[in-house]
């Protein structure tokens, strides 16, 4: 394999033509009434490694919606984040689960603000990134990879993931590894999944996921081992995926919705906890907590401290 560099705008384009498909005929959905509120409320979330499974965590908490807020609740999934981030740029759904690098892209264009995230015992949760290999591989430190660079193939998952792209890209650029110019090759995995099943493949080297929410998730699920794998190193916190809604809806409508999220664990947690122990051990203790916009600002330092990162 030849040394790539990584394409993001081009990968990113590429997606969007699948935009207008899937929300084809979503903008008469989304209307407002005269007051600002929706006539129905139509959710964008991206559907992550496994599609079934997040369908069908996402329907008791859609019932709950539906009936706290008195309105009609639709979930639109996608693949990736970009098309959930257009969708909500054109005005085509009215909130949306964002994971926290997309809502920071997503947030470059003014007109969406979080309301709620994932919480335990009342402060937001938080995950971790790592850059993982194969024992085979004799890679034991980070120290090894940049001695070897040159001859290593590196993947991330989604352009638009915290944890599989931005944190990892920015913690090798900061000890002199550019991952589109250091490494043999540099690719998008596309998902989390994707990213971790290539490394104990073998297609790829060195993989970039999230620890607790994908790594763990398919060791506790029977998909891989722990042995499959050695992680190389091991980032800071990271706090978890923003629920963002559109600030021109109706403002006594916006905090009714967040309202809703955040007393769903207390009025009814049969309707969070499909979702929760999708991610959780132990989800009893999981409940969606109100955040604020600032609170991903040390993830926008990050984003702005790497050279020629431009995603829309």
């Amino acid at each position: 394999m030849k040394r790539g560099r990584i394409n993001v705008r081009r990968y990113i384009l590429a997606i969007l033509f699948l935009f207008a498909a899937i929300f084809a005929g979503c903008g008469d959905k989304a209307a407002l009434d005269a007051n600002g509120v929706p006539h129905k409320l139509i959710i964008a979330m991206y559907q992550g490694d496994n599609p079934a499974q997040i369908k069908s965590a996402m329907e008791p908490l859609g019932k709950y919606l539906q009936k706290k807020l008195g309105m009609e609740v639709e979930f639109i999934f996608t693949t990736d984040y970009t098309t959930v981030i257009e969708a909500l740029r054109s005005k085509k759904v009215h909130l949306a689960n964002l994971g926290p690098f997309a809502y920071i892209i997503a947030t470059r264009t003014p007109g969406l603000t979080s309301i709620a995230t994932l919480g335990l015992n009342g402060q937001p949760t938080t995950y971790h990134s790592v850059i993982i290999t194969r024992p085979q591989t004799g890679l034991k430190t980070m120290d090894d990879v940049k001695a070897r660079a040159k001859n290593l193939t590196l993947c991330f998952a989604d352009p638009a993931s915290t944890s599989g792209h931005l944190v990892p890209r920015s913690y090798l650029t900061g000890i002199g590894l550019n991952p589109d110019l250091a490494f043999k090759q540099a690719i998008f995995a596309g998902s989390h999944a994707a990213s971790i099943m290539s490394v104990k493949s073998g297609k790829v080297d060195l993989g970039c996921t999230a620890k607790e929410l994908a790594l763990d998730k398919l060791i506790r699920e029977g998909v891989v081992k722990s042995e499959d794998f050695r992680i190389l190193w091991t980032s800071p916190a990271i706090i978890n995926d923003a629920v963002a809604i559109r600030t021109d809806l109706n403002k006594d409508f916006i905090k009714k919705v967040q309202e809703a999220f955040t007393s769903v664990a207390k009025d009814d947690p049969s309707a969070l906890y499909p979702y929760a122990k999708l991610y959780y051990p132990d989800p009893k203790h999981i409940s969606y907590v109100a955040v604020q916009d600032s609170q991903y600002n040390s993830l926008r330092r990050i984003a702005g401290n790497i050279k020629d990162l431009k995603l829309n």
